[in-house]
């Protein structure tokens, strides 16, 4: 009971803290709305500069969805374990509860950085940050890879991994580790790379931490099916 009641008081504690952390953009956008042109830059280049303008109320608009969707993409991971058939569903509550409170404080983020670079009419530290707070959430969601139990929603959900809670384990600890050492080096190579560069090695980062993990997976399908034969010939 005591558990119980601690684990009911960490979900009341963080539901509160997500909903405050995701209206930070709007009450930001709100104490510099007054102070913003009525035409406000709304895209920029890889070199930080605008490329389209709009009316700021188009601002009010993007902010309050990404707010809206950080929020949401916190209950939708906290929640979604209930209709999760797989029987090891419950176990990935907390951990999807920190992963979504993880994307909450990155949309967060990203929601006051757009409003400063709107203000401001330029991207003042350019697109690599951005890429870079990529990188660390990443790194972060790879902590976590590893812990995470076999679902539908979260993870590396190929069929192979699905019908197999070995494979799964296994491609998931490499993931993880795949994840948090690649994020982090993006993260402090995107930092101290130009703009373009870091594009560059965003995508191929990216691709890396994809792919590395799916051909890892298939061929222990592979070789799991192989022992089968041998072992039924």
């Amino acid at each position: 009971m005591i558990i119980n009641n601690k684990n009911i008081q960490m979900t009341k504690y963080f539901k509160f803290l997500v909903w405050f952390i995701g209206l930070i953009p709007v009450i930001y956008l709100a104490i510099t709305w007054s102070s913003l042109p009525e035409k406000v830059a709304m895209h920029f280049n890889l070199e930080g500069q605008p490329d389209r303008y709009g009316n700021k109320s188009e601002l009010f608009i993007v902010i309050g969805v990404l707010s809206l969707m950080s929020v949401g993409i916190y209950f939708l991971l906290t929640n979604i374990y209930k209709i999760d058939p797989k029987k090891h569903a419950p176990e990935n509550k907390g951990r999807l509860q920190r992963m979504g409170f993880a994307v909450t404080v990155f949309m967060s983020a990203l929601a006051c950085y757009i409003i400063y670079s709107t203000a401001k009419g330029t991207i003042e530290f350019g697109m690599r940050y951005i890429f870079a707070g990529v990188g660390l959430l990443f790194s972060l969601m790879g902590n976590y890879m590893h812990t995470i139990k076999p679902n539908y929603f979260a993870g590396l959900r190929l069929p192979w991994t699905l019908n197999n809670e070995n494979n799964w384990r296994k491609t998931h600890l490499l993931a993880g580790k795949l994840w948090f050492a690649g994020g982090l080096l993006l993260a402090i190579l995107c930092v101290l790379l130009p703009d373009k560069i870091s594009l560059i090695l965003f995508f191929i980062t990216m691709l890396v931490l994809v792919i590395i993990p799916v051909v890892y997976s298939y061929r222990l399908y592979k070789k799991n099916l192989e022992a089968g034969n041998n072992t039924a010939a």
